[in-house]
């Protein structure tokens, strides 16, 4: 195991990492920007390395800066969470080349499933089910519209290096798919710095599932799946687990083990689906990364994802077989944003009062705390909030229980929207897409 491993990352992941460290007695160091130099991960940690920059998203994107306070205080590892370095080939590699650890999968097989297209062949290779679309990069319109009719519309327009729905189009029908294009090859080009983009079919009425994975580069096992449906600006707000029957479970679990074992992953990975109304599955993407919602799997399983990836990054073999893994109860999250919850703008500022529930099967993972100052430059994820329950009944009273009782004085959150949502009666009857909060506009009047 290691020594001492940095923290690239802040929030409640950083928190987060720096406890699962601790139980495996590795001495915690974190960078930090300005803005967080007082914050909790901060505070708690064993060393605190402060790289300010005058944009406070350069603090965390500096990779080099990273690599070098690591060498500075003789970390073996670094842990990048998610978000900000966690998904960056160049980075990975250049710690590769210093000889530190890079806690999650090496530099070649990131790059691999950082290109959506490349990612698609390849998991397709490993038998996992794709939807139709194109096999190579697509940037004229010519030929972007004839395989768009051949595929039969809606279609969707995807960036090749993109993530988090940004620059997505979804085109319903000819006469829009030109200025769909550009606009999604433009919004790639700015986030990404890759204009590369291409086209699948639309899958009309698709529910959000994601699997977790544990790799060592030679075997993998799943915790079973998540489901991710209800989510604003292609960004998740409510997750839960389990929702697939036991027989489906084992199916597609063991074709995304098979696609893990292909590219030789090592580390904690998501593998995320669309399953359409008949119940068959579309692959999206593999996040080669500790995903915001593994506290769920944790909760059903019983065992401790981040500790896990650490594990196995220091050169363990997988701890545990399939058979050991076992579902009990159900869990549900919401994400406690500091937006409004209508419009979801961030709404930045000081917490004045700061209260979070507790009590049997009740989780909050937070940084979160009285006096606390939510900066206005970074996500607007203030806690995560989890509960556990025998069924999904218990848990949703459950989850109603611990929202009233949370408090968040000072800025504005989404918790009034996840009180409706868990009062609305296609959620309680599990009748959920990815469409659920354009359906359901009106959920707050």
């Amino acid at each position: 195991m290691f020594k001492r491993v940095l923290i690239a990352n802040r929030g409640e992941i950083a928190l987060r990492i720096s406890r699962a460290l601790r139980e495996l007695g590795v001495e915690v160091c974190i960078i930090h920007g300005r803005e967080d130099r007082l914050s909790l991960p901060v505070r708690l940690s064993d060393r605190a390395i402060p790289l300010y920059r005058s944009n406070p998203l350069d603090s965390y994107l500096d990779y080099e800066a990273v690599i070098q306070a690591a060498i500075d205080i003789g970390a073996e590892a670094i842990h990048p969470g998610y978000g900000f370095l966690a998904e960056n080939s160049h980075f990975a590699k250049r710690c590769e080349e210093e000889g530190i650890t890079f806690i999650g999968p090496s530099a070649e097989v990131i790059s691999l499933l950082g290109d959506k297209i490349e990612a698609r062949k390849a998991m397709e290779s490993a038998g996992l089910p794709v939807a139709r679309g194109s096999e190579s990069a697509i940037s004229d319109t010519e030929t972007a519209s004839k395989l768009a009719e051949k595929i039969g519309y809606p279609v969707i327009i995807k960036a090749a290096a993109g993530g988090g729905g940004i620059g997505m189009q979804i085109v319903n029908e000819e006469s829009v798919f030109e200025s769909a294009l550009n606009l999604c090859q433009s919004r790639a080009k700015s986030a990404f710095g890759d204009s590369r983009v291409f086209v699948e079919k639309y899958i009309e009425g698709a529910q959000h599932v994601e699997f977790q994975v544990l790799a060592d580069g030679t075997n993998a096992i799943h915790f079973g799946e998540r489901f991710c449906s209800i989510q604003r600006r292609h960004q998740k707000l409510v997750e839960e687990g389990p929702w697939l029957t036991p027989e489906v479970r084992e199916e597609i679990g063991n074709r995304v083990c098979e696609g893990a074992i292909s590219v030789g992953y090592k580390g904690l990975a998501t593998f995320e689906f669309l399953r359409d109304k008949h119940g068959d599955f579309y692959f999206l993407e593999v996040n080669p990364r500790v995903q915001v919602e593994h506290t769920v799997t944790e909760m059903i399983t019983g065992h401790d994802l981040v500790k896990l990836g650490i594990r196995i990054a220091a050169g363990e073999k997988l701890p545990l077989t399939q058979s050991q893994i076992i579902f009990s109860g159900h869990a549900i999250q919401c994400r406690l944003n500091a937006e409004d919850p209508i419009k979801f703008v961030p709404s930045p500022g000081k917490l004045w009062d700061c209260h979070f529930p507790g009590g049997n099967g009740v989780r909050v993972d937070t940084h979160a705390h009285i006096g606390y100052e939510m900066p206005g430059c970074f996500d607007s994820l203030l806690a995560k909030l989890v509960v556990l329950g025998v069924d999904r009944n218990e848990a949703i009273s459950k989850m109603k229980a611990a929202l009233k009782e949370t408090t968040l004085i000072g800025v504005e959150t989404v918790i009034p929207l996840h009180q409706a949502i868990m009062d609305e009666p296609d959620f309680i009857a599990r009748d959920i897409t990815i469409q659920y909060l354009e359906k359901h506009h009106n959920l707050l009047g």
